[in-house]
């Protein structure tokens, strides 16, 4: 997976399957014009690798041009095609052989096939790299093809997103996944916080952390801060529904997340029903609770380790580190019994280090 400006590509083509698609393609044009020497326009600016390679695979004399158009803006057709750079000239008589790196809708093709038409060209032909063909539009016939591929935006090998990714050598599709939403659980020591950074930052998704939900909403005296104290002040707890307002609030600040982790809620079944209810009016759900395991003894002397860095109070005693697990593990039970119920439930092994729990964690995220 890879992440250019805001969106996420999966592989699609591998080098190999690349080349081995340039190499047809240059022997099947070189089979048609091995007693000419044909001029190849290469169509800026996405053709430029596809017409080095081909240029390399083709064994006959040959000259080289470019021409540059222009109708792509982000991840869609602008459907206005521009001429930047005109064709060459002394073109009558020759062979002209376009080389486009893709073709889908036929908009820059029927511009090329516009700017030829008032030549003296000896014979005109197209081949591409690539072709959408169920959403070509059928007026020209395309002479040469490398790969047929379906309707995905795709980059790499000269081909970008918001002029990003023109020099991999691969083939990427844009990751279209459904919206991803997880819960997290895990003892006081298990790593929640340092592998849901990871998390969002590979996956493309939102850390919303009921403690710092908390923090901000007080520090900034929130309405919904000045709430929550409110009760706090009185010794009461702070109503689910002040919780969930403030995760409706984070929810609403970030359209753009592909998913969220919620850390430190659900905490009770009745949270994760209210949870649940949210996210349902936004069209939305739970699609995986993950618990991180580990050993108490393990996780203790990490805790008494920390309390030592961070000063924490709760860290450096350990009959308060006790007490706080046996509270999670009270409080967890019902929520696993919930999560079971729904199929939805997943224990990943907290243990061992950083980038192997990450991996285990990844495991369970890509099956869903």
């Amino acid at each position: 997976m890879i992440k250019l400006h805001d969106k996420y590509f999966k592989p699609f083509l591998s080098e190999a399957e690349i080349q081995t698609a340039v190499k047809s393609v240059a022997e099947k044009v070189a089979a048609d014009y091995k007693d000419e020497t044909p001029i190849f326009v290469g169509v800026l600016n996405g053709s430029f690798m596809f017409v080095s390679d081909f240029l390399k695979q083709y064994p006959h004399p040959c000259e080289v041009s470019f021409v540059k158009l222009s109708s792509y803006q982000g991840l869609t057709s602008t459907g206005i095609v521009e001429t930047l750079l005109d064709p060459p000239e002394n073109i009558d008589d020759r062979c002209v052989i376009i080389l486009e790196d893709i073709i889908d809708t036929g908009r820059t093709l029927q511009e090329l096939v516009h700017l030829f038409s008032n030549t003296n060209v000896k014979e005109f032909k197209i081949a591409s790299l690539f072709y959408k063909s169920e959403i070509y539009n059928g007026e020209y016939k395309i002479d040469y093809v490398g790969i047929e591929i379906p309707n995905k935006f795709i980059v790499g090998y000269g081909l970008d997103y918001r002029e990003l990714g023109r020099n991999l050598k691969e083939v990427y599709q844009l990751n279209q996944k459904h919206m991803i939403n997880l819960v997290l659980f895990g003892k006081p020591g298990a790593g929640k916080g340092t592998q849901a950074e990871f998390l969002k930052e590979q996956y493309n998704l939102k850390h919303i952390s009921t403690g710092d939900l908390f923090r901000y909403n007080m520090k900034n005296d929130t309405d919904l801060g000045k709430l929550a104290k409110s009760y706090i002040d009185k010794g009461d707890l702070v109503p689910d529904e002040v919780t969930i307002k403030m995760l409706e609030d984070a929810v609403d600040k970030n359209p753009d997340a592909s998913g969220f982790i919620f850390d430190g809620f659900p905490r009770t079944t009745a949270q994760a029903e209210a949870l649940d209810k949210f996210l349902a009016t936004k069209d939305m759900k739970i699609d995986a609770t993950i618990a991180l395991e580990a050993n108490d003894e393990v996780l203790i002397q990490r805790l008494l380790e920390r309390g030592k860095v961070s000063g924490r109070i709760d860290d450096q005693d350990e009959n308060k580190i006790r007490n706080r697990f046996d509270e999670y593990n009270q409080k967890t039970a019902p929520l696993k019994d919930y999560y079971e119920a729904q199929g939805k439930f997943h224990s990943v092994n907290g243990i061992g280090a950083i980038d192997e729990i990450t991996h285990r964690l990844g495991k369970v995220i890509e099956e869903l």
